[in-house]
């Protein structure tokens, strides 16, 4: 992969061969500096991503190196080379111990955010699209696999800084993987090595994963994977939870771009954050369904998802859910009032329930924090009538939904 920049490498102390080895390969051209030196040469040599070998000597420095390398735009990748303790917010966490060789794969997962976001700023004033500006991690969402006794203390430590899905099986975890936008896997203790060596190989085999951080807590990796983030992190669940968040928070740094960069395709039309359209945007085209269900004839439902205003987060996890599960022909939006709506084209009500009813079901899973907040809607269907207009279905949707809470 080409990259706009060299490799810094901060260390008191010489290369390590599999550093070294970045550079005799000539994709990877790398730059030596020393810690006390090292916010400087940020700003001199302009890297494209910078290592740290967390040996000796750098304690003074870490902190200030990390707030000169989370200024920088666009993204610059921050590898942690064999840390003992807590890392910076977003410093990412490597172990050499192993198979060293997978730094290259590393690497080049974390140099694709990098080339994303400066794609995405390169676009950006070609439509009204605005970058959105919150931490990447608070809409993140993890999955965390176990069932020992861990699992408890990791759920909450986890779950004060992201969105937690929790799963007691591997099967309940391939569910999850398949309707929902994870940003990462923790898998604790609770499973054997034979279990967790074929979970990481169908994972690694899956192009749709093969980027997704995956941390091992429990287990020493028994063999290599084609997984670039995947991290083995044992100890005390906020040690955990600490080290993975980086590699969450570049993951779900990554899924927003992404979005971004759809949004700014549809020109401007969809909700970055969400995925849906805009408000704006659902109104024009919901305007237009309705005037022409009604006059060539044929099925349109709406269903609303409604949600407790004090949980924000449970309607931006039912947007996304939405956006990745419902058919081409449907579409939705979020509400100020923290609702979702979404339309099925073509659907009778009898069809719009069916499908309302198992969306609302993949909706119940997400926990956050150590009170667990129930993310369960109020869930309305309703259909078109040949005397209704779009705002008189639904002002009928809302009061139904009223009535329903009520």
């Amino acid at each position: 992969m080409s990259q706009a920049g060299p490799i810094l490498f901060v260390s008191n102390a010489e290369r390590p061969a599999f550093v070294a080895a970045l550079d005799e390969a000539r994709l990877f051209p790398v730059v030596d500096t020393d810690w006390a030196s090292a916010a400087r040469a940020v700003e001199q040599v302009q890297p494209a991503a910078v290592l740290a070998a967390m040996n000796s000597g750098y304690e003074p420095y870490l902190a200030l190196l990390a707030r000169k390398i989370a200024d920088q735009s666009p993204y610059l990748p921050f590898v942690a080379l064999d840390a003992a303790g807590a890392l910076p917010h977003n410093a990412l966490p490597f172990s050499s111990r192993g198979n060293p060789d997978r730094l290259s794969a590393r690497l080049r997962a974390a140099l694709r955010v990098r080339t994303l976001h400066a794609t995405v700023l390169r676009r950006l004033p070609e439509v009204k699209v605005a970058l959105p500006q919150s931490d990447p991690s608070r809409d993140a969402t993890v999955l965390l696999i176990g069932r020992g006794a861990a699992y408890p203390a990791l759920s909450v430590a986890l779950g004060e800084r992201v969105g937690v899905i929790g799963a007691l099986s591997i099967e309940a975890a391939a569910k999850h993987l398949n309707t929902r936008d994870i940003d990462g896997v923790v898998l604790a203790e609770g499973f054997t090595a034979r279990v967790t060596d074929a979970f990481l190989t169908v994972l690694a085999e899956d192009t749709r994963f093969r980027s997704l951080p995956v941390i091992v807590t429990a287990h020493q990796l028994v063999q290599t994977y084609d997984l670039p983030n995947l991290e083995l992190i044992p100890g005390e669940p906020a040690k955990v939870a600490a080290n993975a968040l980086p590699l969450i928070r570049q993951h779900a740094l990554e899924a927003q771009l992404s979005r971004t960069l759809r949004s700014i395709d549809a020109g401007g039309w969809l909700d970055p954050r969400s995925g849906l359209l805009t408000t704006e945007a659902f109104a024009r085209d919901f305007s237009k369904a309705v005037e022409q269900t009604l006059a060539r004839g044929g099925g349109l439902s709406v269903a609303r998802f409604a949600f407790d205003p004090s949980n924000p987060r449970a309607q931006l996890d039912a947007a996304r859910i939405l956006s990745r599960l419902m058919r081409q022909m449907d579409f939705g939006t979020a509400q100020k009032d923290g609702s979702v709506i979404v339309v099925f084209a073509e659907t009778d009500f009898r069809t719009a329930h069916m499908i309302a009813r198992r969306l609302s079901a993949v909706m119940r899973h997400t926990s956050n924090g150590k009170h667990e907040m129930r993310s369960d809607p109020v869930v309305s269907v309703d259909s078109l009538s040949s005397s209704d207009t779009a705002r008189s279905l639904l002002a009928r949707l809302s009061a139904d939904a009223s009535r329903a809470a009520s």
